[in-house]
């Protein structure tokens, strides 16, 4: 919403347009992007829905948008909807909330049990947020990466980080 609001104001933000900030800072779209941008990742509730019941793409629309109908196909909003992902993605999977962060939101769940109790959890500890499954990725380094670009296609890494020490899900360093 700040670049747009600015831009009906009339002032010139120095950042991404509207629809990237939204897209890039939605777990749920981002990872939509990835995969169509063809970045290999992890099963996650995405990777099926699609044509031929494959990944998902992105398809903007005009304003620059994923489509609702295209983001909803990568959610779960129910616990059949969980069970039935997680037989596509396979155990063990992470239970997120695309709104979730700092430890909330999110659960490892290693069997159908602990899905259908997770999914409470996490829908109870950020309201209202869309919910969506990965396949959980053992013995993985988290690395975080600063990248600066401009419109004109030029982009710089100006810093890596490994915050792979966590605890419950939190980044303890950073």
């Amino acid at each position: 919403n700040l670049p747009n609001g600015l831009a009906e104001k009339g002032i010139k933000f120095i950042g991404p347009k509207g629809p990237v900030m939204y897209v890039l800072g939605d777990k749920i779209a981002a990872n939509i992007l990835a995969q169509t941008a063809k970045v290999p990742s992890i099963p996650w509730s995405g990777s099926f829905g699609g044509e031929n019941d494959g990944p998902l793409e992105a398809n903007l629309d005009e304003s620059g948008m994923i489509p609702d109908e295209i983001f909803k196909k990568a959610t779960v909003t129910s616990v059949e909807e969980c069970l039935a992902a997680a037989k596509k993605i396979g155990y063990p999977i992470m239970l997120k909330a695309s709104e979730g962060g700092g430890g909330k939101g999110i659960r490892m769940s290693a069997d159908d049990e602990e899905l259908k109790s997770n999914f409470f959890q996490v829908q109870n500890e950020v309201p209202g947020s869309p919910m969506f499954m990965m396949q959980l990725c053992k013995n993985a380094r988290h690395l975080e990466v600063q990248i600066v670009g401009d419109e004109h296609g030029n982009a710089v890494a100006l810093n890596g980080r490994d915050c792979s020490t966590q605890r419950r899900f939190q980044k303890i360093f950073e």
